[in-house]
């Protein structure tokens, strides 16, 4: 088991359960590095995966998870995130 990421401690998180944040670290690691439309591609599958383990985010903790993930980023990363989330939007 791979040690959990620094933004999964932070204090933003603390109220959100482990499944739910496993769950986006998964999304987060795995949409790394994706083009656009490889990132539509996974997306739509990984929404999919959530609603059927009944996975649901409240606005607040995304974003809570949002900002702790941000705030332990890379400026690559970031970048990353941004794309992420501008599609999860569409």
């Amino acid at each position: 088991m791979d040690a959990k990421p620094a933004w999964m401690s932070d204090p933003l998180v603390k109220d959100i359960p482990a499944r739910k944040l496993e769950f986006l670290g998964q999304m987060f690691q795995e949409g790394h590095g994706k083009s656009q439309k490889e990132m539509m591609a996974f997306m739509m599958p990984m929404m999919k995966k959530a609603k059927q383990e009944n996975l649901t985010f409240t606005p607040q903790e995304m974003s809570a998870a949002i900002a702790a993930i941000r705030k332990h980023s890379s400026a690559d990363e970031l970048k990353q995130i941004d794309k992420i989330l501008e599609k999860a939007k569409q």
